[in-house]
């Protein structure tokens, strides 16, 4: 029998920006390349505009359309919720969606505030008692070369992890005219650099060491505290006095974070969440040290992994590059041959194929809500460390 004659799963997904399009990607091109238990059915997409909506639902794929998630909700047409929104929105979303009876699929970070995602964690632990799904995207964890890093931990190929230094680098708000998108918002976003992006290498060092940080010491500042407002026309705006005629609005987030911490296992592990990185575009990078072997990996070469093993004499050690498109590594067999390597999208693809195969075998998907839960709380103490300068903030037990 082959896929198209085997049962479907009917998705419906809110939002279809940046994260709407790679999420449709991984929708559209996931049974083609992996051999699922159902088949993925994009019935329909939500969003705000209905002629927007339209015309990413014709672009995507997505057959069907609604402007209001509630009805998408209701649909019977639609038995997972994949929620592609700001922060602002993901709570209310999200636990409508366990209560109706939908697996949900949430983008990270989970929710904008503790509170929120406490409620969000509470939905899905009720939810799944009835066999209800819940998954926060941190997609970075379906990475090859990520997955293949944590599988070498959990084997004891590094030995005890001692330290670990985490950075996320981007540049992309380093122009003082980019306008205040949402972003940059509080309101919308919650934070900026550390929950944005900062939240990604704190589930990425926890995922591959295995470990959960349970002390943080941060500094976060914000370089350009006004900005154009996004969408206002400099001729229709007044002068505000800074040279381009457009309507300025603060930003109230953070522009970059520093935080060092301590893990569950006993490791330093020190992170740097950054949009003012000028000249580095995407730069996940991780560096994990232990007492027989480190690896390192950078997103922005996204098939390779560096690994030392700290067991051969002096004279033949050193990192040495491993090429992760080998069929025996994760994820890489069900794509090209050794040594055509993947993107970005891939690792959307690689998730919602994850959790797919989750629902039908009647499994917990992972990162929980209780893993975005715990990413929240580590970011609301990098935030009440840096707010009050203290030294160490310690970190809520889920």
């Amino acid at each position: 029998m082959s896929q198209s004659d085997g049962p479907t799963l009917g998705i419906g997904m809110v939002g279809y920006a940046f994260m709407g399009r790679v999420h449709s990607q991984a929708w559209r091109s996931v049974s083609a390349f992996f051999d699922l238990p159902a088949r993925p059915v994009m019935a329909a997409l939500c969003g705000r505009s209905a002629d927007g909506t339209a015309a990413a639902a014709e672009q995507m794929g997505w057959a069907a359309t609604e402007t209001d998630w509630r009805k998408l909700i209701a649909r019977d047409d639609v038995a997972v919720v994949d929620i592609c929104t700001p922060g602002d929105s993901h709570a209310e979303i999200a636990i409508a969606a366990l209560e109706a009876g939908k697996h949900v699929l949430c983008e990270k970070p989970l929710a904008n505030t503790v509170a929120e995602a406490e409620a969000m964690a509470a939905a899905a632990r009720s939810a799944a008692e009835r066999g209800v799904y819940a998954m926060v995207a941190f997609n970075y964890r379906r990475v090859p070369a990520i997955a293949q890093a944590a599988r070498w931990v959990a084997e004891g190929r590094l030995g005890a992890i001692r330290h670990v230094r985490a950075q996320y680098l981007q540049d992309w708000i380093v122009d003082p005219e980019f306008p205040l998108v949402w972003r940059l918002r509080k309101e919308l976003a919650g934070s900026g650099a550390l929950g944005d992006i900062g939240a990604h290498i704190i589930d990425t060092a926890q995922f591959i060491t295995g470990q959960r940080l349970t002390q943080v010491s941060g500094l976060t500042e914000t370089f350009i505290t006004h900005r154009p407002l996004a969408g206002v026309s400099a001729g229709l705006s007044a002068d505000t006095g800074n040279g381009s005629g457009a309507e300025m609005g603060e930003v109230d987030v953070d522009d970059a974070a520093l935080f060092v911490g301590r893990l569950s296992g006993g490791a330093l592990a020190s992170f740097e969440a950054t949009r003012f990185a000028t000249g580095r575009k995407n730069a996940l990078r991780i560096e994990v040290n232990g007492s027989k072997a480190s690896v390192a990996f950078d997103f922005e070469a996204m098939n390779e992994l560096w690994f030392h093993d700290h067991a051969l004499p002096a004279e033949e050690a050193g990192f040495r590059r491993v090429l992760v498109t080998e069929a025996g590594h994760p994820y890489a067999g069900a794509w090209w041959p050794p040594g055509h390597g993947l993107g970005y999208e891939h690792t959307f693809t690689h998730e919602v194929k994850d959790f797919v195969e989750a629902i039908a075998s009647g499994i917990a998907p992972a990162p929980s809500f209780d893993d975005g839960l715990n990413v929240q709380r580590v970011l609301a103490a990098v935030e009440r460390s840096a707010a009050d300068q203290s030294r160490l903030t310690a970190i809520e037990e889920v």
